[in-house]
């Protein structure tokens, strides 16, 4: 079973339709790459899977629980929307880090909220906030900045706080990983760092999507790649048939711009 099923998936913003019938698998421990242009749609998709905005239509699985059924057969309780959101991460282009708030801070709020709904936390808080900072400072190493655990955002670099970032969505354990357009923010050296760290989680067996513009990133690293354009999937397969043998005309097109 895929751990991702996206099915006829649409999206309108008034008028004007943005995802005009979506549908793809992922399998569990792939990594897909979504390109195109701006304005494709590629954002709104993952916006949609990921639940800050609502298809019109189609559906959404992952792991076989349905998240979405824009045919309304299946209503989700306010319990199971909050867990499916659990289990899809999202890195955002922009960081999102409380200023206030430490390396490890940052880390460690949003499992502490979770944690807090529990039955048992006021019995076991000692034990589980213990808990919680080991964990938050396991993946804190996992994107090597141990070493920059107590320092604030103003601190560090862009590539150092979208490293952050990924951490925290890490700390979460998603059953996928979503990046949107991670490194748009960031210079050619700073994104290179944030490149690397999250091709050490491919070795690592995540699994995850990736919106992005680095087009030598995306030949590499992924297992598949999707094309947008105009609100449709173009084209979609392994990186030797979109990028090496590509059928669609705008995705030559694209390539060549994008490529050279």
């Amino acid at each position: 079973m895929s751990i991702l099923e996206v099915n006829n998936l649409k999206k309108r913003f008034g008028g004007t339709p943005v995802l005009k019938g979506i549908s793809f698998t992922l399998e569990k421990g792939e990594v897909l790459s979504i390109i195109g242009s701006s304005g494709s749609g590629k954002t709104t998709l993952l916006r949609c899977i990921n639940s800050l905005e609502t298809a019109d239509s189609g559906s959404i699985t992952v792991d076989g629980s349905v998240i979405f059924d824009g045919n309304g057969k299946t209503v989700l309780t306010k319990e199971q929307k909050r867990q499916n959101q659990l289990n899809v991460g999202l890195v955002f282009q922009q960081f999102n880090l409380f200023p206030q708030y430490s390396v490890l801070r940052n880390v460690t709020l949003a499992m502490e909220m979770q944690a807090k709904k529990k039955a048992d936390f006021k019995q076991n808080k000692k034990k589980i906030l213990a808990d919680i900072d080991e964990k938050a400072k396991m993946y804190i190493d996992r994107v090597n900045l141990s070493d920059r655990i107590n320092a604030f955002p103003c601190e560090l670099s862009g590539g150092q706080q979208q490293r952050v970032a990924i951490a925290r969505a890490l700390a979460l354990e998603p059953k996928i990983l979503f990046f949107d357009e991670p490194t748009s923010a960031l210079d050619p050296e700073l994104t290179a760092e944030v490149l690397k760290v999250i091709r050490s989680l491919k070795d690592t067996g995540r699994t995850m999507v990736i919106v992005t513009h680095e087009m030598g990133f995306a030949q590499n690293v992924s297992d598949k790649v999707i094309f947008m354009a105009d609100g449709v999937i173009e084209e979609q397969g392994t990186p030797a048939d979109v990028f090496d043998n590509p059928h669609s005309e705008k995705t030559r097109a694209f390539l060549l711009k994008d490529i050279g």
